[in-house]
């Protein structure tokens, strides 16, 4: 443990050795397999990097014409423009043979902020509301779902530190809860829990502010004020215990607390974002639509949603398929800890072979239906020419090295995780019905990729896709079952499938 010498012997010369074979069988009666080793001394015995180590190196270098050209050029380039593979670039071409029947505009952007979840969500939803109402351009209010969403993490972060009053503060829970609370990302359930208990406006109703757009410094200010918070919880709880008062008393008292505190949070919030429409109220949403002709239409935010939002499939009757290799397929998962909305919706995934993931999205889109997806967007990507494929960077060959992660291996050494969400708005298919690529719609504006949209290979999709969101209606029945059925395996709250995108 910790820094604590081995009580392994160093092996003091290059040996190779084998498992002799012997007449020892195994379970199946098989005699063992020969296992063989190639031993060596290293050159620093106490396991400290020695002038020698550079000098061994830089003579094998001095010989390696490729070494030396790649020092030449790569001290004075972007690796990632000089390595760019010229034959990815021309191989990926938006052109897609299959794509949604309705183009929805404008390209959102999502500025300075982690929204990618709400844009993506809202992006979706949108998609069927711009075909009813014939409109050219339109944008829901994601800063509308961002303020409920701050405000409600506000609060799960105070409930999760109130419920764990009794463990130390150094305790890896507590730690990792305080680390970033209440981060700008998300997941599927957390828009579902949103839109079924605040419900949806367009975004001239409750638009951008300076903060939406640029979220960092208020979050820097909640996340401060918000983890005193939790310490003045966590003090008043330990008193209120020394008192021998009786538990339910001491977490009705500490919630009467935190209610006080919460009202900070809001007073910050509003002045930063604004106050939101109730979502009970009534507002009046004007539009113009592709013809030059003005509607109007009145509600609630709740009714807005429950009228324009719910069509053809309900959010709620979507749900998550992920691709974990690490862990069993066809299984419900679960992580501990996630949440936005107190007692609200639980994040879910049912884990799948990344084919059925494909299945579904190329039978969505044939249906019309753009995809909700979450990736590792920083991976072999280019946001300017916006491509995503494993093949775009020439690192291997101008290092002359091997990278050999597989999936599984990514997520077990913390090399990858789900890092942003977007919009499978096509696929591009070959004769036999396979994807090769995909029609992918960012919220990065404009400028980024093919004015907004990108292109995402077949491989790419394979390494570094992890979530589809899909209708129960059209997902195969099998995978219902399993995400009915309930009973997750609930993962620890540090695991990698509980980053938010």
């Amino acid at each position: 443990m910790g820094n604590q010498q081995s009580s392994r012997s160093l092996i003091p010369t290059p040996t190779n050795y084998s498992f002799p074979e012997n007449d020892e069988k195994g379970e199946a009666g098989e005699k063992a397999p020969v296992v063989e080793f190639q031993l060596a001394a290293p050159i620093s015995g106490d396991g400290k990097l020695a002038l020698s180590h550079i000098a061994s190196w830089e003579n094998e270098a001095a010989s390696n014409s490729k070494v030396q050209l790649a020092r030449t050029i790569l001290s004075q380039s972007d690796i990632r423009t000089v390595l760019s593979s010229r034959s990815a670039r021309i191989t990926d071409q938006h052109i897609f043979n299959n794509v949604v029947d309705f183009k929805t505009g404008p390209v959102t952007n999502q500025k300075s902020s982690g929204r990618c979840w709400l844009f993506a969500t809202t992006n979706v939803i949108r998609y069927n509301i711009m075909k009813k109402l014939k409109l050219k351009d339109f944008q829901l209010s994601q800063s509308y779902l961002f303020f409920w969403d701050k405000l409600n993490k506000s609060n799960y972060y105070l409930e999760l530190m109130i419920q764990h009053s009794d463990l130390p503060l150094d305790d890896r829970l507590v730690q990792h809860l305080s680390s970033d609370l209440i981060s700008d990302g998300g997941q599927w359930d957390m828009a579902v829990n949103l839109l079924e208990t605040y419900g949806l406006v367009p975004q001239s109703i409750y638009p951008e502010s300076t903060h939406s757009s640029l979220s960092g410094p208020l979050n820097n200010l909640l996340k401060t004020k918000l983890r005193e918070h939790g310490l003045i919880l966590r003090q008043q709880a330990e008193s209120l215990r020394n008192a021998a008062i009786k538990e339910d008393t001491v977490i009705a008292t500490l919630r009467a607390q935190k209610e006080e505190l919460m009202r900070e949070i809001y007073l910050i919030m509003t002045a930063t974002l604004g106050v939101p429409p109730n979502p009970n109220k009534k507002f009046v949403w004007e539009y113009i639509d592709q013809d030059e002709k003005t509607g109007r239409w009145e509600g609630s935010p709740k009714e807005y949603f429950e009228q324009f939002g719910t069509k053809p499939h309900t959010p709620s009757e979507s749900f998550s398929l992920i691709n974990d290799p690490r862990n069993e397929f066809e299984a419900l998962y679960t992580v501990d800890k996630l949440g936005n909305i107190w007692g609200g919706r639980p994040i879910l995934y049912v884990n799948t072979k990344i084919e059925n993931m494909k299945a579904m999205i190329i039978k969505m889109i044939k249906a019309g239906q753009p995809v909700f997806f979450g990736c590792d967007v920083g991976k072999f990507s280019d946001s300017g020419s916006g491509i995503m494929d494993t093949a775009l960077y020439e690192y291997e060959n101008a290092f002359d090295i091997k990278l050999g992660l597989t999936k599984a291996e990514r997520l077990q050494i913390c090399d990858s995780s789900m890092t942003h969400a977007m919009v499978i708005s096509g696929v591009h298919l070959d004769p036999e019905g396979k994807p090769i690529r995909y029609k992918v719609e960012n919220s990065w504006g404009e400028s980024a990729g093919n004015h907004g949209y990108f292109i995402m290979t077949d491989e790419w999709f394979n390494e570094f896709v992890y979530q589809v969101v899909v209708p129960k209606a059209l997902a195969p029945k099998e995978l219902v079952h399993v995400y009915e059925a309930g009973h997750p395996i609930v993962l620890p709250p540090w695991d990698p499938m509980g980053s938010l995108a």
